[in-house]
């Protein structure tokens, strides 16, 4: 069974930095994609960016752009996403997703969220 744990939210000034992780296990991840999403109190949740396994291809909600990043460790079987320059729009519980691209269905496992808050 594939399991997504992320770590690494927590609270912090506008302006600063956090780095997400999703540790991956049960699965054979070369040939997936893996997300962050996130949804704010009140709202639907949204797409933050995407890697496939290989890193070749990389994708970003326009929001985001040229502020987070994100990246694998392959040995590691974690993926990161590295968020700059924040702002309390921001704030959310991001979830770590995989798609094994096996069928049409979009990201079939998620992990459970990490909260970020972003102040003022």
């Amino acid at each position: 069974q594939v399991q997504l744990v992320e770590s690494g939210g927590g609270s912090v000034q506008a302006g600063g930095s956090v780095r997400l992780s999703c540790a991956a296990s049960g699965g054979a991840f070369s040939n997936y994609i893996m997300g962050w999403f996130r949804q704010a109190p009140g709202k639907e949740r949204e797409f933050v960016a995407s890697i496939t396994w290989s890193g070749a291809r990389t994708n970003y909600a326009d929001s985001v752009k040229g502020r987070f990043t994100i990246f694998r460790d392959t040995v590691k079987n974690t993926v990161y996403l590295q968020m700059n320059s924040l702002k309390p729009e921001d704030t959310a519980v991001y979830f770590c997703a995989a798609d094994h691209r096996l069928t049409l269905t979009k990201y079939e496992y998620w992990g459970r969220g990490t909260q970020v808050t972003v102040s003022s």
